[in-house]
């Protein structure tokens, strides 16, 4: 059934997911601080609301995709914030990737105000948004994820309930630890094998066959020839900008240290993508760690 939607931050994420649910027949009225992006969301047959409370006036859902918590929390509260101006029992299905703290609270002044609300982050990169194949983790009460099935599924391929507010948050940030440090490991081995004369499609025949296996390697894979539609093949364009990858582990961090977990390999791998997204890896794909691993690496014959 067509539902009237409101999609607040239409960047190169939320851009492409809004024209999907026009493609799915929905009414999608959005907003976005950046010219550019309002200008791309018209070309998608999105109607692009004078703000973002204009555009949550009359919806049936609010998609929020911003970039950090705060950005969330703010666009939420206050006398012509999103939960202000939104109809009673409005369903909020907020996507971004924020930590999960804040998505619990975003939950409960959403409950607050007398509406509905679901934490439903994605993974699979501006390829899973353009192409509706990305895959939505939602935190929230079993009847609201029943109600926000169908809309998710205009967007992406795989829909998971993973448990109550916040679980949606929870997994995205366990997920994308495992992605750094695995794309790490990754990197480290092909520039190991570099090193020991070994081809990179060699490493790559034989570790995407066997236990080596990973999506870093089979669909991301961070050295041009192997897997022709990774960011690897052109320049290291994202994709998944090295920025972001730094943005969720050090989410991942936070939540290291609220639960009291031991995690070595994660907060390591935090430190070595802030270093990255410091630089020039702030605007390239993660994949391109590979680079920084080898400048970093001894000159030697090899063997």
């Amino acid at each position: 059934m067509s539902k009237k939607i409101a999609f607040i931050g239409l960047g190169h994420m939320g851009g492409p997911m809004a024209a999907n649910l026009v493609k799915a027949g929905h009414h999608v009225s959005g907003f976005d601080l950046a010219p550019a992006a309002l200008d791309q969301a018209r070309s998608g047959g999105i109607e692009v609301a004078e703000s973002a409370a204009a555009a949550a006036a009359d919806a049936d859902v609010v998609i929020t995709m911003l970039p950090a918590g705060r950005h969330v929390l703010d666009a939420y509260q206050g006398g012509n914030g999103l939960l202000a101006v939104a109809g009673t029992g409005t369903l909020f299905l907020e996507c971004s990737t924020i930590a999960v703290e804040d998505a619990r609270a975003a939950h409960e002044m959403a409950s607050a105000a007398g509406h509905r609300s679901l934490d439903a982050p994605v993974s699979g990169g501006v390829g899973g948004a353009e192409n509706g194949t990305l895959t939505f983790m939602a935190g929230g009460s079993a009847e609201d994820f029943a109600e926000a099935e169908p809309i998710l599924a205009a967007m992406g391929a795989r829909i998971v309930h993973c448990g109550g507010p916040g679980a949606g948050q929870a997994a995205k940030v366990c997920n994308n630890m495992i992605l750094g440090v695995s794309m790490i490991a990754v990197s480290e081995a092909f520039v190991l094998g570099e090193k020991l004369g070994l081809s990179n499609q060699a490493l790559f025949d034989v570790a995407s066959a066997a236990s080596g296996q990973c999506w870093a390697l089979t669909t991301n894979c961070p050295v041009p020839g192997p897997v022709p539609a990774s960011p690897a093949n052109r320049g290291y364009q994202p994709g998944f900008a090295g920025a972001l990858m730094a943005k969720d582990l050090g989410l991942a961090v936070r939540a290291f240290e609220a639960a009291g977990v031991q995690a070595r390999l994660g907060s390591l791998t935090e430190q070595i993508y802030r270093t990255f997204a410091e630089g020039e890896g702030a605007s390239q794909d993660f994949s391109g760690i590979i680079n920084q691993i080898r400048a970093n690496s001894q000159t030697k014959e090899t063997v």
